[in-house]
């Protein structure tokens, strides 16, 4: 409130004594000056938000109070002299994207809660777990109410949890099974330590100290996780830096003071962004108020992909196993796009036909025997899906000449032919032949390379388009 007035006496003539001629361009006087306070350094942008927020607050209190009526100190003071939410920034964790975690950190992170829980206590780890999984806000989790979980009318689990932050109460999140699971293990628990306490008043992480009912929420787990972070061994990641004027890759430890709680929100965004969720789909995800905030996870979404794009297409190879590209070069941005709109996917490569590419990739002439054909392309990211065409192949041959009831004419044709069968083979040798030449550096960025490319991959065969489903940064948990 004091920047308020310091604001109002030194941008209007009357110095804001008189109350009736304030309005709303007076505060957006304010909220631009405080702006340039923070823009300037004289606080930070953490401040800034929290000034104009409690300054709304005040303001709407005032009135609610009804100390702008008859008589009341502040009589006659405007209704348009006011805030709304609009008017109350981002924090700055929503607009900084690029903080999420490499994958690395987060498996290893997750395969040491259990001594997060050592250190702390048992509700410090479902908050974390939670943060983990929902990717809400740390104060979202640590204030959930005990009766947090329910389900919409079609089944779907669903996390209910109020936005505190852009007022914004009662927001449905949908949640995994596994996710689900957390919730109903510790709901059981604190039923079982405040069982006399109406469900309505629990919490579902109440404090462990000071809180004989349970009707208090743990304060913030910034200090417990911290501690719990510099307590794990240095978690090592490939990096590649400058040795002798060539760029190596070397395993350095990661950065520790980048691991915090806010940071598995940025790391949620990102692996849903990498997945190929729509942005509007990720904006109601991520509950923001405007989608420019969420596109901000998609360019450094691209930028990604497009450096993995780039790299793996050093190994690209044609139907006969011989390399197309022999050193991967950065493309420009229309070379991009001519790659986007010249090709289309098939089940293990790209196909350049322009009548198959023009018709999203259902007009292919030769029914997809993509490895007898000169338009097919495929590179290192597509060996898991030749392993897997190849099997297919054996698979059917054997059933197919077994004990199969069919016409001879359909069991002839439909056998896969032994020519077929051995280029995929070949193809298969080829492209792990030439992985086998890299050095341990190169195999390095061309698996990180590889996981990138395949994490967002969609395959569009004359079928319904299937994409890879919602990322989850611990599958190896129940779905």
């Amino acid at each position: 409130m004091e920047q308020l007035s310091e604001s109002l006496r030194l941008q209007r003539d009357d110095e804001g004594h008189q109350l009736r001629l304030l309005s709303r361009t007076d505060m957006v006087s304010f909220c631009n000056r405080i702006a340039f306070l923070a823009e300037t350094g004289v606080f930070g942008a953490h401040h800034r938000v929290n000034v104009i927020r409690y300054v709304r607050n005040i303001v709407n209190r005032i009135r609610v109070m009804g100390l702008t009526g008859p008589g009341q100190v502040l009589e006659g003071l405007p209704t348009e002299f006011a805030l709304s939410t609009q008017d109350i920034p981002d924090e700055p964790e929503d607009t900084e994207a690029g903080r999420d975690l490499p994958d690395e950190v987060m498996r290893e992170l997750c395969d040491n809660l259990d001594l997060l829980e050592k250190i702390s206590n048992r509700e410090f780890r479902v908050a974390t777990e939670l943060l983990i999984d929902t990717g809400r806000r740390p104060d979202e989790i640590s204030t959930l109410p005990f009766e947090c979980l329910e389900k919409d009318p079609d089944g779907t689990l669903v996390l209910l949890y109020d936005n505190s932050k852009n007022y914004r109460l009662g927001r449905r999140l949908p949640i995994a099974k596994a996710t689900a699971a957390v919730i109903t293990d510790q709901q059981e628990r604190v039923r079982e330590r405040f069982p006399n306490t109406p469900a309505s008043k629990l919490k579902l992480l109440p404090s462990p100290v000071s809180n004989p009912q349970g009707t208090k929420p743990i304060g913030s787990i910034g200090d417990a996780h911290r501690a719990w972070v510099d307590a794990l061994p240095d978690i090592m990641m490939p990096v590649v830096v400058e040795a002798d004027g060539q760029l190596v890759t070397k395993m350095l430890p990661f950065d520790k003071a980048k691991i915090f709680p806010y940071a598995y929100r940025h790391s949620f965004a990102q692996r849903h962004a990498d997945a190929n969720v729509p942005p509007d789909v990720l904006m109601d995800l991520m509950d923001h108020r405007e989608i420019s905030t969420t596109q901000g996870y998609y360019r450094v979404s691209q930028e990604r992909r497009r450096e993995a794009v780039d790299r793996v297409t050093a190994l690209q190879f044609d139907r006969r196993g011989n390399r197309v590209w022999r050193k991967a070069q950065a493309m420009l941005d229309s070379e991009h796009v001519r790659r986007a709109i010249g090709e289309v996917a098939t089940a293990y490569g790209i196909c350049l036909e322009p009548h198959n590419v023009a018709a999203g990739g259902q007009s292919c002439p030769l029914r997809f025997r993509c490895v007898g054909c000169d338009h097919f392309r495929t590179d290192v990211s597509y060996l898991p899906d030749l392993e897997r065409y190849l099997s297919d192949l054996l698979r059917s041959r054997e059933r197919l000449m077994s004990a199969f009831e069919a016409d001879d004419w359909a069991r002839s044709e439909a056998i896969p032919s032994e020519e077929e069968i051995r280029r995929v083979r070949r193809l298969i040798n080829r492209v792990k032949a030439d992985l086998d030449d890299l050095s341990e550096e190169e195999r390095t960025q061309i698996d990180e390379a590889v996981a990138v490319v395949r994490r967002g991959r969609v395959v569009m065969l004359g079928m319904p388009r299937v994409g890879q489903p919602l990322p989850d940064v611990r599958p190896w948990r129940l779905p």
